[in-house]
């Protein structure tokens, strides 16, 4: 089973309160090419996504209202194309579009989530220096062996903070809908369902909550399962 059947296959089980919640989405854009379109926010439902609620930019603003039983992460989109993750929960949820960031606020699993992401942002800009002073170094004559050696050196430096940025967030976050869904986020860069190191230890240190939600417990099944058949291959 491929990383994108996986994906489709899963149905929105998100648990974080059981009664019904009301929300409220307030959205301001300054990118001038929203204004007019259709925005949507949609959920994994078995082989479809289903639309939560949709709303029209209409001089840089939009609005969403309505409520739900449980919490649950989901995507904006326009059109087809998926424009940034949130999750729908109890409370005024506040999006913020601009040309350099987009960023969600104003209730606690948002607030947690886009402190996570403008952390794993600025590794990334990181990540995008080093491949600068790659070139910079060569440019300088720098011999080729000790540039090879001075760029590894960084990389697997923001290799161990990435994988304890996200470790360390899905572990604060096993008990709601983050954890599991930066978990699911982490696994689709995969382009097939493996076990890393690093998913190895998120999952065995989970609780059992984790480890039986529908989507974690789907993911490493067949995970496990091409990892045999790799083994067996050797």
């Amino acid at each position: 089973m491929n990383m994108r059947n996986i994906l489709i296959a899963l149905v929105s089980v998100w648990t974080f309160a059981s009664c019904a919640n009301g929300y409220l989405i307030e959205g301001t854009s300054s990118v001038s090419r929203l204004d007019g379109k259709m925005l949507f926010v949609m959920v994994p439902n078995g082989e479809e996504l289903h639309r939560v609620d949709s709303a029209e930019v209409v001089h840089g603003f939009f609005q969403m209202q309505g409520e739900l039983d449980s919490a649950v992460m989901a995507s904006l989109y326009m059109d087809d194309q998926s424009i940034m993750p949130l999750v729908v929960e109890e409370g005024n949820i506040k999006i913020q579009i601009d040309n350099a960031r987009i960023t969600v606020s104003g209730t606690p699993l948002n607030d947690r989530l886009y402190d996570f992401i403008a952390r794993k942002n600025q590794l990334d800009d990181k990540a995008y220096e080093v491949e600068r002073l790659e070139s910079r170094l060569i440019m300088d004559g720098v011999p080729l062996d000790d540039v090879e050696a001075e760029v590894k050196r960084e990389r697997d430096k923001l290799t161990i903070e990435l994988d304890e940025l996200l470790k360390g967030f899905i572990q604060e976050n096993y008990e709601n809908v983050l954890g599991p869904g930066i978990f699911i986020m982490l696994c689709s860069g995969f382009p097939y369902p493996i076990v890393t190191p690093l998913i190895e230890e998120i999952v065995n240190n989970s609780p059992d909550s984790f480890k039986n939600h529908q989507m974690v417990k789907l993911y490493m099944e067949a995970a496990r399962e091409n990892m045999e058949r790799l083994n067996a291959g050797r």
